[in-house]
């Protein structure tokens, strides 16, 4: 048995498929045949049986074959030829003597023939066997019960039998025919309904050999079956893997654009320092600490630069959750409040911090901070002032800077996005798409905005959901949910 079930799940899809149809049609239309011809068989039966039944001879009629002195048989049995029927009658006596008056083969009598005989039944029908073999429907009735003779009328069951035989060779034929049809049928179902499933398996393995994520499966707008549910999921992940591939290409492309030109110019002030090594000529001591210098600061670059790209490496959702925990946000503005005052010493700082807990990822929500910070210190002008403020929830951070054109808005948060005019400043366009994801991944929001009052500049505006207070244990906090 389960070698057979390990040969059937072995079998294509369709081909299983259509054995299915077929069993399950086979079974009902056997079921079916089963049935008829028990239904068509005690029908024919109930017809001999009544056929019998009116056919039952009169006192009148039994008495010419009794002879009192005698007994039974005062006459020879009518013949064949006067009985078109072949069936045979029997006169019973109560001591269980029998005698034929209608046709040439006697029936053998049961318990049940002497019963009427004796008066202890009216009547009684059974099936008997011939001395010859052949199969009887017997009916036995009283009609002198005050001699105690009854009348046993049998009548041969070759006509039902062999109507029943035909109509097994019938029922047999067009139940072949119809599992052979319902196999066929079966097949033609299975194909058709599992061509879009064959449609979507030569799309995968297009996609498995070539890559081409660009193949989709035509589905009809109005479909809402299965098929179509899968074939629009295939089409959404294709295009989600798509645009995921062409987001990763466009990064390291940026990545390798933005990576030539610190090293660029490492590679330029450390040859200069190498070649001044190998032909003997020092470099002046002044010369010499401005290149040691510029190497630094391009090797601090390009290891900030890194770090960046380390953090939009990271998957968007999924990772992070698990180093998520309930932060005081308000410590976390202080914290890179201090970092920008060192940063910016000649600038004046103004802050105005309230508590809030936020649900974020401790290392990511102060690094958004720091870089929405260091924007605001680098875009300042001397003895400028910022103004930080965090409140319900709400942070604004505002420089006096010179602020971001309308039309570059919209860019600002794109990976290695950076203004033409900031250019020459340092930094490599991924800060604010760092805040941007950090953001998100929180639960809030984030936006530039130029400033409307106080003589120009850029607010940063990022909202968390949180509370003022931390939740307990149970999970939700006045004033907010977690």
């Amino acid at each position: 048995m389960r070698r057979l079930v390990r040969r059937f799940r072995a079998l294509p899809l369709r081909s299983r498929l259509a054995l299915l149809v077929a069993a399950s049609v086979a079974f009902a239309v056997t079921a079916a045949a089963v049935a008829c011809w028990f239904v068509v068989k005690s029908v024919l039966v109930s017809s001999l049986d009544e056929a019998l039944k009116a056919n039952r001879m009169n006192k009148d009629q039994v008495r010419q074959y009794v002879d009192l002195r005698t007994g039974l048989c005062a006459h020879d049995p009518v013949t064949h030829e006067q009985n078109p029927f072949g069936s045979s009658v029997q006169l019973v006596d109560r001591q269980g003597g029998s005698c034929l008056i209608i046709g040439t083969e006697e029936v053998p009598l049961t318990g049940a023939d002497r019963a009427v005989a004796k008066g202890e039944a009216t009547d009684a029908l059974h099936d008997a066997t011939g001395a010859d073999g052949e199969q009887y429907r017997v009916y036995t009735y009283a009609v002198l019960p005050d001699l105690g003779v009854a009348v046993s009328a049998a009548r041969p069951l070759g006509e039902v039998n062999s109507s029943l035989s035909n109509l097994a060779l019938v029922l047999v034929f067009v139940a072949g025919a119809g599992v052979v049809g319902a196999g066929a049928a079966g097949l033609w179902v299975a194909r058709t309904g599992l061509r879009p499933v064959d449609e979507l398996t030569r799309a995968v393995e297009h996609v498995a050999r070539t890559e081409d994520l660009t193949v989709r499966i035509p589905v009809e707008d109005d479909s809402e079956d299965e098929i179509a549910r899968l074939s629009r999921s295939f089409n959404s992940m294709t295009s989600s893997l798509a645009s995921s591939r062409d987001l990763q290409q466009q990064l390291i492309a940026d990545a390798g654009h933005e990576l030539r030109t610190p090293l660029t110019s490492l590679r330029t002030n450390i040859e200069l320092l190498s070649r001044s090594e190998e032909t003997g000529r020092p470099i002046p001591e002044a010369d010499r600490k401005a290149l040691l210098a510029s190497v630094k600061a391009q090797m601090t670059e390009l290891a900030a630069l890194i770090g960046d790209l380390q953090e939009l490496s990271r998957p968007d959702t999924g990772q992070h959750e698990g180093r998520t925990r309930i932060l005081a946000w308000h410590d976390v503005v202080e914290s890179a409040l201090r970092r920008a005052r060192l940063r910016g010493p000649e600038l004046t700082i103004t802050a105005d911090v309230q508590p809030w807990y936020v649900r974020a990822e401790p290392a990511a929500l102060e690094r958004a901070v720091v870089n929405i910070l260091d924007n605001a210190v680098k875009f300042s002008p001397a003895s400028g002032t910022v103004d930080v403020r965090l409140a319900d929830g709400v942070l604004t951070v505002r420089d006096h800077g010179p602020g971001i054109p309308a039309e570059e808005l919209p860019h600002v948060f794109d990976r290695f996005w950076r203004s033409p005019s900031a250019r020459a400043l340092p930094g490599s366009g991924l800060g604010l798409s760092i805040v941007a994801r950090t953001v998100q991944q929180a639960g809030g929001t984030v936006s530039l905005t130029p400033a409307e009052t106080g003589g120009g500049g850029t607010v940063a505006t990022v909202r968390l959901p949180g509370a003022p207070v931390p939740p307990p244990e149970t999970g939700a906090a006045d004033g907010g949910q977690w």
